[in-house]
């Protein structure tokens, strides 16, 4: 049985469904059946067995391990915290006035 800590790739429990998809492409047969037992062995999701199972039998046909590293952080990796919002004055819309409904000092609008 393989060991969370020694699966091709890293933190793999906590990896969503579709980085997990791609991720898989950057792999070889035996790392990805490891992958494969792994899965079944714990939350065997139909969805990611399906596409193991999927690329597995392209690997057989053919096609090679996409590249690039499997371990790297892409569209699921959190936002960085440092810095806030990259909104600007340039980049901001404009001044919103809320709808008059029951605030006497809020005039109705014209619609356009």
């Amino acid at each position: 049985m393989t060991e969370r800590d020694d699966l091709p790739l890293p933190d793999y429990d906590h990896l969503q469904v579709g980085s997990l998809t791609t991720r898989i492409r950057t792999l070889g047969a035996e790392d990805l059946k490891t992958l494969l037992a792994y899965e079944q062995s714990h939350a065997n999701r139909i969805q990611v067995v399906g596409a193991m199972r999927h690329r597995l039998s392209g690997l057989a046909e053919g096609a090679q391990p996409s590249g690039g590293d499997p371990a790297a952080t892409g569209a699921d990796a959190p936002p960085e915290a440092a810095g806030g919002s990259k909104a600007s004055e340039a980049t901001t819309g404009p001044p919103v006035n809320p709808p008059s409904h029951g605030d006497p000092t809020n005039p109705a609008q014209p619609r356009s």
